[in-house]
């Protein structure tokens, strides 16, 4: 049945910045869907929370409370997988971000942390996880989050927007240096309802501005880049690679604008 394509029974999978929002939607829907999972995160009892929603549906669940800006830390989490489930087939990227600001206020040293959290980190936890994957799951899946603002243009994403541009591409470059055993793609959300969007969804000015910027006119649910994980890292999606899905209600032009005065 084309149904079970989408399953993953007992596969293992790692997914950072798990404690809340996409990382802890994804984290779930993969329990759902039959993987055990290991979270990563920094803060435990966020952690705890998700864990308890994935041993609820009848999956392993293995907490690493650590901070994700560390690189050693990121590539950490692969070995750990390994010796806590015999195995790894997934991996997921959801941690990274930067703040807003204007061009003329990001210093060199704020581009390079952006650069730091967003790519090194994650190209850290993927050069060591893919040997473990190709010797305990003979290959697998790898997602990294990227964003919109990787591809549109908006004022004071320079940092953030520049950053995950090049998660984008690198997760291009990565599919074809680990092909064709390990599948590398990446899912590219627009405006989606996390604790990073509070200050605008509790607004309804600035929420209905939002959305009516966006085509599809909503704010998209987490469970909705849960549902592309799934499909990428599942046999639903094993004749994708190198490719970015755009699940971002159809923009192409960025729907939250930023005021910052004209120079």
């Amino acid at each position: 049945m084309i149904l079970d394509r989408f399953r993953l029974d007992d596969r293992v999978a790692v997914v950072t910045g798990a404690g809340r929002g996409l990382g802890a939607a994804i984290a779930v829907g993969f329990a759902e869907a039959g993987a055990d999972v290991l979270i990563a995160a920094r803060t435990e009892s966020d952690l705890t929370a998700v864990a308890g929603q994935i041993r609820e549906l009848g999956r392993r669940a293995h907490i690493v409370a650590t901070d994700l800006a560390d690189a050693t830390a990121c590539a950490a989490l692969a070995a750990t997988a390994a010796e806590e489930f015999g195995r790894l087939d997934i991996v997921v990227n959801n941690v990274g971000g930067a703040m807003p600001k204007p061009l003329l206020d990001t210093s060199p040293e704020t581009m390079t942390q952006a650069f730091e959290f967003n790519v090194a980190n994650a190209h850290a936890l993927i050069r060591a996880a893919a040997p473990i994957m190709l010797e305990t799951a003979d290959g697998g899946s790898i997602i990294n989050i990227t964003s919109a603002m990787g591809r549109l243009p908006g004022r004071a994403f320079a940092a953030y927007g520049t950053a995950k541009a090049a998660l984008a591409h690198y997760t291009r470059l990565a599919a074809m240096d680990l092909c064709p055993r390990i599948r590398v793609n990446a899912i590219a959300p627009g405006s989606i309802a996390t604790s990073a969007l509070e200050i605008v969804a509790d607004d309804d000015n600035l929420r209905g501005a939002l959305e009516q910027a966006t085509p599809l006119r909503r704010i998209g649910d987490p469970a909705e880049i849960a549902a592309t994980a799934l499909f990428l890292a599942s046999p639903a999606g094993s004749y994708l690679t190198g490719k970015i899905i755009e699940t971002d209600g159809g923009l192409v032009a960025p729907n939250l604008d930023i005021p910052i005065p004209d120079l």
